[in-house]
């Protein structure tokens, strides 16, 4: 199976992104995590992007705040999926790094989730995985089915309770 990248800007995003690692360890999906900054370490974020496909990655997210440079940094230097992750971490509440981070120039895409949307971002790079692995399918079609059927369930009390 592929690994997953999950890279972050800085250390202070890990209580973001540490919800993607719990999604990716629930789905058995084999990750790196690594601290690279677009501003601060260019050559090793670019380094690591060029190198990730020969390097068994299959999909790679970035989370970052504020300018939130490192998803289009690593796209820029790679053709596997690039999920971005904006983090709130300035005043604007993130709306600065939501916006660096959906402001692509054509080209050169990024897949972006909501603001602090690790879960997302890790379910994202799963579902890219699941293309091309069956039994990985098979699990989140098994999660879809469990997350609907806890809905309907809280339908039948709800409905049960006002429907008179």
């Amino acid at each position: 199976m592929k690994k997953v990248a999950v890279i972050m800007g800085s250390d202070s995003d890990l209580p973001v992104v540490e919800k993607a690692f719990a999604v990716l360890e629930e789905y058995g999906v084999p990750f790196e995590v690594h601290v690279f900054s677009a501003h601060r370490t260019p050559v090793e974020a670019r380094d690591f992007a060029v190198n990730a496909k020969k390097n068994g990655f299959g999909a790679m997210i970035a989370a970052a705040g504020k300018a939130a440079h490192l998803a289009g940094a690593i796209a820029a230097n790679t053709t596997l999926p690039v999920i971005g992750i904006p983090v709130k971490s300035s005043t604007l509440d993130g709306l600065d790094a939501l916006l660096s981070t959906v402001q692509m120039p054509s080209g050169i895409p990024v897949a972006t989730v909501a603001i602090d949307g690790a879960a997302n971002a890790a379910l994202l790079a799963v579902q890219i995985l699941a293309v091309s692995d069956d039994e990985l399918a098979e699990k989140l079609s098994q999660a879809r089915a469990k997350a609907a059927a806890a809905v309907l369930e809280k339908d039948k009390a709800v409905a049960g309770k006002y429907n008179k």
